[in-house]
């Protein structure tokens, strides 16, 4: 079984759910940090197990160049090598190679790229994405995508979208030849639980083709699906109306992704369409360049106002960082260049993203729709 979702409690469109993986549970809709590189940056992981992370997100085309997939395979896997028990995702390298623009091209084949690390030249097919990604050895998995710039002409849009179409069928051809070669087969015989690979709609800013293909994808039979694509330069109202245009299509017995949202308020409109699962590095990268969030609003730790404030970041925070420092010390190390400032800050703002999640189920449990758009319900 690749993995078990169940749908515990709904209101309206929201759904309370828990998928089991061979690493353990995960209760949706969840927030996944990005531990780009195996690593959450500035966060150990014992401190995001206490935060209360359930599953983190790896980069494939990161771990890839450095250090490698297959020494973290010899290692016993990513979750071995990084010292996470819980459970992991893994994206496919497409949206990365996307970003590199002119050190890349496309083909039907697949993607030559030069790495932004030292130039050198690489190649990732569909085959080779999932060849890594099963190396890892991430719980979820994703099938390789052409991720469509934005803007782009209709016809661009869906000549992308027919190739990740493609690219879709060859992946789980790959992986279904080769899925039990999971680092952790051990872990796979005793819990049930295998690797999952998910399929990513795509189709731009075209509703149209977004739902013709999420349709498409549907019929692959995925385990799991993701709508990539979005927080590409659009305005949020559109992306709105293509997580809409989705959402209805999807089979409502699987786990639905968005990938690479949002702010906040964002994430918990989203998980109040019925998505399931977000990922974004808002959170670790906001808050190495000082934008702290609050029940407040959005903190520009770094502003002159804070310099004698004694008070703690967020008095609404149950987290370490506000329940120990004041606003004047984390300004000091802001302004200092402190290292310590990127980790306190990075741990409020994960704290932030994954209690809005907590008030986001807790409020899907009690049927309060309000509470499910404010992300703030008490959880007493």
């Amino acid at each position: 079984m690749p993995l078990s979702f169940t749908i515990e409690a709904q209101t309206g469109p929201a759904r309370l759910g828990r998928i089991l993986t061979a690493h353990g549970a995960v209760e949706t809709p969840a927030f996944m940090p990005c531990g780009t590189a195996g690593s959450v940056k500035a966060v150990p992981q014992d401190i995001l197990e206490e935060l209360g992370a359930q599953i983190i997100l790896g980069n494939t085309y990161h771990l890839y160049l450095r250090p490698g997939h297959e020494l973290i395979r010899s290692l016993g896997g990513l979750h071995k090598f990084m010292s996470w028990e819980r459970a992991l995702l893994t994206d496919s390298g497409g949206f990365q190679v996307f970003s590199l623009s002119g050190l890349r091209k496309v083909t039907e084949e697949g993607v030559n790229f030069r790495s932004h690390l030292d130039g050198t030249s690489h190649f990732f097919t569909p085959e080779r994405s999932i060849e890594i990604q099963i190396g890892l050895g991430a719980d979820i998995i994703m099938a390789f995508d052409e991720c469509t710039e934005h803007p782009a002409e209709r016809s661009r849009v869906r000549e992308s979208m027919e190739m990740t179409l493609r690219w879709a069928r060859r992946s789980q051809d790959y992986f279904e030849s080769h899925k039990c070669e999971v680092p952790w087969n051990h872990i796979e015989e005793a819990s049930g639980q295998t690797q999952a690979l998910f399929g990513i709609v795509q189709g731009g800013m075209h509703a149209d083709l977004r739902r013709e293909s999420a349709g498409r994808t549907v019929e692959l039979d995925f385990p799991g699906y993701a709508i990539g694509g979005l927080s590409v330069g659009e305005p949020r109202a559109q992306t709105l109306e293509m997580i809409a245009a989705v959402l209805e299509l999807l089979p409502k017995d699987r786990p639905r992704y968005v990938m690479g949202v949002g702010y906040p308020d964002e994430i918990a409109q989203y998980a109040a369409m019925g998505v399931d699962l977000m990922d974004c590095v808002l959170p670790t990268r906001a808050a190495r360049h000082g934008l702290l969030f609050t029940s407040e609003g959005r903190v520009n730790i770094k502003s002159k106002r804070f310099a004698q404030d004694q008070g703690p970041l967020d008095p609404k925070c149950g987290c370490k960082v506000c329940l120990r420092y004041s606003r004047a010390y984390l300004r000091h190390l802001f302004v200092a260049g402190e290292p310590l400032a990127g980790a306190l800050n990075t741990i409020h703002n994960l704290w932030f993203y994954l209690d809005t999640m907590r008030s986001v189920r807790h409020a899907i449990r009690l049927g309060d729709g309000s509470g499910i758009l404010s992300g703030r319900v008490s959880l007493a």
